[in-house]
């Protein structure tokens, strides 16, 4: 017999005696369990030589506190205070209505200006620069310093950790942002992934933002992966669904955590005409139009103070009746497919919400609706953007406009990268002045934000006024859910919080803010509040090449020193609209001092602004000892 003959028949001797044997095994019934391995050091049992001399010893398994809630966050992207008509806009959100007409409005809530800083800081409930996100994690922004390489450290746990040490199942869907450009090739390292950072399972995207129709680089896990030609936000959607699903049938009794972060309302604005063409005509009587009638719903419902005075039009917008009829109507065009897009994703958001109720999982579930990471944004130039090679910054004006006007019929769809104009971007801000990455002013920082949770809310419907911020909402959950913090994340002493929670306001409309200071800095543009007073200055306009043309833009002087600093009152003056820095010199020399005291303990310094970007100042990786 040969030998390959002589393996075979062994082989089959062997399998067909212990095919009898194993049927008889025991069938060992597994159930979900969170246990942690036996540390040596701790063992409670007996080690003893032989079974019979030894006593067997498990750790419990972890497991969440009875009666622990789901926690859903859902963080739009570049979403103005005046959009959503749940906060007085003119674009239907019902769902978000629902929420918060069944829950609680917070009106004085603040995000750090622009994607990466607002998302680094709400996720580990630290200040941006404080977890090294002072501007993005991308190769061309993140530099060599504590508070810019755009790497979170491992001392700085995110959210989804803490939960996961508190028995939680954790998913992250669609935007991510957080991850470095080195850092996102199929070899990774992943520990900056997702999945690195506490989600059990994460479907989405890493950039800053992505094609709706075909985005370049979509992963789920630690694998990159093709799109299937569908909108983006109904895949993400698709699925968290399907994660809670298969989650809430292996184990029923265990909770969630859902991040769910669409790119929506960031660019390129990409929806069916389902969607868009439910707004055609909505907007033909314009930005003024729309920013008075948003700003009369705001005061009204309460959402801004009585006393109020809607800011005048930005001095780079046009008057909307003295625009040329063709204008009035591409502009216009742009307007219904962003309102068409943010009603989509108010949609998406809705299905969510259907399959929880279906499920039976919805009445224990806390959610947060954070509108928007920013204020509105500017980068859709003076006239809006619909194909990137036609460019506001090396294209005449009349040239631009035209190019635009003839490729109307593409805004909106798969083809087109579109953007709106600046009026819309001031309209969506309404009512504060300026917008997206402006940390010094209130429409690059003011958000609306909604919490829902009947099982601990009991108002309906109520409004919030307590100043808060975006790191405040892991602090708030955590308390909210009757959880700890862990001690150690993965072997490693976790620093403190700096957010705080504003629970406290859940019942209590008049509780006592306990956010009570704040600094805010993006690209040299920085503010500092303190117990209602805020001291700010800009240094130069942001993206100053995508809101002048060539022949009119004039770049300040490069000098810190000679910044000009602006003091507000916003207890009584909500929307910056009085300057009195002059009035309260002193006061203001205060508030810039605390500002610089922040910005130490922080990492804020040294001073990055996009001229140093722009000129590749930064990320010189030669310089590596």
């Amino acid at each position: 017999m040969k030998t390959y003959q002589r393996i075979a028949a062994i082989s089959a001797l062997a399998l067909a005696f212990s095919t009898p044997v194993l049927a008889q095994l025991p069938q060992v019934k597994v159930t979900a369990a969170n246990i942690a391995p036996i540390d040596p050091a701790n063992y409670r049992g007996v080690e003893g030589k032989t079974l019979a001399e030894s006593k067997e010893w498990w750790n419990k398994p972890l497991k969440a506190p009875k009666g622990a809630p789901n926690i859903v966050w859902i963080l739009l992207d570049d979403v103005g205070f005046g959009a959503s008509g749940t906060f007085g806009g003119l674009i239907s959100t019902p769902n978000f209505d629902t929420l918060a007409n069944n829950g609680l409005r917070y009106t004085n809530f603040h995000t750090a200006g622009i994607c990466a800083p607002t998302r680094s800081s709400l996720l580990t409930g630290r200040n941006h620069h404080y977890v090294h996100m002072g501007n993005f994690a991308h190769a061309s922004t993140a530099a060599g310093f504590p508070g810019y390489d755009g790497r979170i450290p491992p001392d700085k746990g995110t959210i989804a950790e803490a939960l996961k040490a508190n028995g939680y199942s954790t998913f992250a869907v669609g935007k991510w942002g957080v991850t470095p450009d080195e850092d996102t090739t199929a070899v990774g390292p992943f520990d900056r992934w997702p999945t690195g950072k506490g989600f059990d399972h994460h479907f989405g995207f890493l950039e800053s933002a992505t094609d709706q129709y075909n985005p370049p680089h979509l992963v789920e896990d630690n694998f990159h992966i093709k799109p299937d030609g569908r909108n983006l936000n109904e895949q993400i959607t698709d699925k968290a669904i399907a994660y809670i699903d298969a989650v809430h049938k292996a184990a029923p009794d265990q909770p969630f955590f859902l991040y769910y972060a669409p790119g929506a309302t960031h660019a390129p604005h990409q929806v069916s005409h389902e969607w868009s063409d439910l707004y055609k005509g909505k907007f033909d009587e314009g930005w003024d139009v729309y920013r008075q009638r948003v700003f009369e719903n705001q005061k009204k419902a309460g959402y801004i103070p009585a006393y109020a005075k809607l800011p005048e039009r930005n001095e780079r917008i046009k008057e909307w009746n003295s625009l040329p009829a063709d204008q009035k109507k591409l502009y216009a065009r742009f307007m219904e497919v962003y309102a068409g897009y943010l009603t989509y994703i108010d949609n998406q958001v809705g299905r969510v919400i259907s399959y929880l109720k279906a499920s039976g999982q919805f009445d224990n579930t806390l959610v947060f609706v954070m509108i928007g990471d920013n204020g509105a944004s500017k980068e859709g130039t003076v006239h809006g953007v619909i194909n990137p090679k036609n460019s506001a910054a090396t294209t005449p004006e009349a040239d631009y406009i035209k190019r635009n006007e003839s490729d109307y019929e593409t805004i909106g769809t798969p083809e087109a990268s579109t953007n709106y104009p600046l009026g819309w971007a001031q309209a969506a801000n309404t009512p504060f002045k300026y917008w997206k990455s402006d940390a010094d002013a209130e429409g690059g920082t003011h958000n609306p934000l909604i919490v829902y949770y009947p099982k601990l809310i009991t108002e309906k419907g109520g409004i919030r006024t307590q100043y808060s911020h975006v790191s405040d909402v892991f602090p708030t959950t955590i308390e909210a859910a009757g959880l700890k913090l862990p001690e150690y994340v993965k072997g490693i002493k976790q620093d403190t919080l700096q957010g705080k929670s504003f629970f406290s306001s859940f019942n209590n409309a008049q509780a006592k803010t306990l956010h009570t200071q704040q600094y805010y800095y993006i690209f040299t543009s920085r503010s500092i509040y303190k117990d209602g007073w805020k001291a700010e200055a800009a240094h130069r306009p942001d993206n100053v090449d995508l809101l002048n043309f060539p022949k009119e833009k004039t770049i300040p002087e490069r000098n810190y020193d000679k910044d000009v600093w602006k003091l507000y009152n916003l207890n009584e003056d909500f929307n910056e609209r009085i300057d009195l820095a002059k009035k309260y010199p002193e006061k203001l020399k205060e508030l810039k001092n605390l500002f610089d005291t922040e910005a130490k303990k922080n990492h804020v310094y040294p001073f990055i602004d996009r001229d140093d970007i722009n000129n590749k100042r930064i990320h010189k990786l030669e310089n590596n000892n």
